[in-house]
């Protein structure tokens, strides 16, 4: 097969498996809570990347001076980011999720030029508030009220924000390590925090819980194509096509979770959702125009993608 469509399977494959990744969750939130598919999810990716970098041998050691970046980054990302979302998700729609954390490239780039004094373009502010603009027109209603629950929206806004924390933690570590190496770890201490969570809130639930193959299956999608496949897939095109080609396609998640949630779930959109979401995705590719330094560019392929 041709180097150059097998890279576009990948990561059109990659982009399908994320967006699927939402609605995996919706699935398994019907039946489990949402702590528990998150420590679940964690502990079945921790084992299949643990055997992937032992079957290529890419483990390696982590300098002592980043051992704490390493805590922080497990903290914005699995465990505040996953707190927001899977809470998020328990009060909104697939599709409404996916227009919310797609927002958080905007926000990274923002942070980069806070802190890091990153240089924008003037369309790249422009794609930013764009972006602003698409959110709104999607979530109210035509009378200026909230269409949608105003707590999940308050709980993607953390998982927002804790993915931009995680960014940028995150650019102090992707010169030294293997990105797979980097997800596995942090998913290792993150498994660690939501162990503590689960004991004490979730496993009475879980023993009254009768487990099936049928139950676990959106989970074990969750660990197998989301947290792993979906990442080893993009890591792949990122090396053909290159970071700034390869992360435009990111941009079409939104589109992809409202098309599955359609077909899976019967979701609806209205007119007035499409155009608040092509908005959104317009914004996006603006404020990602002629990319910024290599460095955040690389936090930016893991960020929101990584457990």
């Amino acid at each position: 097969m041709n180097t150059n469509l097998k890279t576009y399977i990948a990561v059109l494959l990659a982009m399908i498996f994320w967006s699927l990744s939402f609605i995996w969750f919706k699935i398994a939130n019907e039946t489990f809570r949402p702590i528990t598919i998150v420590f679940i999810r964690l502990s079945f990716s921790v084992i299949l990347l643990t055997s992937y970098l032992a079957i290529t041998k890419s483990f390696m050691k982590i300098k002592k001076k980043d051992r704490k970046l390493f805590l922080i980054l497990a903290l914005f990302e699995p465990f505040f980011y996953f707190l927001g979302e899977s809470f998020g998700l328990t009060y909104v729609s697939a599709t409404v999720c996916s227009v919310m954390i797609s927002t958080i490239p905007v926000f990274a780039t923002l942070g980069a030029r806070l802190i890091f004094n990153e240089r924008l373009k003037g369309i790249n502010y422009a794609g930013i508030i764009l972006s602003f603009i698409g959110v709104v027109v999607f979530i109210l209603n035509k009378d200026g009220s909230l269409s949608f629950n105003i707590k999940g929206l308050v709980l993607l806004i953390l998982a927002v924000f804790s993915a931009v924390g995680y960014n940028l933690t995150l650019s102090r570590l992707v010169g030294g390590y293997k990105p797979v190496y980097i997800v596995n770890v942090q998913n290792i201490i993150g498994a660690v925090l939501f162990l503590p969570l689960f004991l004490i809130f979730d496993l009475k639930h879980l023993a009254g819980t009768t487990l099936t193959i049928n139950l676990l299956t959106p989970i074990i999608e969750l660990a197998v194509f989301a947290s792993c496949g979906a990442f080893i897939l993009f890591a792949y095109s990122v090396s053909k096509m290159g970071i700034s080609k390869s992360t435009v396609f990111s941009n079409c998640i939104p589109i992809f979770t409202a098309l599955f949630a359609f077909i899976l779930m019967s979701d609806r959109l209205t007119m007035q959702n499409i155009i608040g979401m092509t908005i959104v995705i317009a914004g996006l590719f603006m404020s990602q125009m002629y990319g910024s330094r290599k460095s955040i560019n690389d936090a930016l392929v893991l960020t929101g993608k990584t457990a």
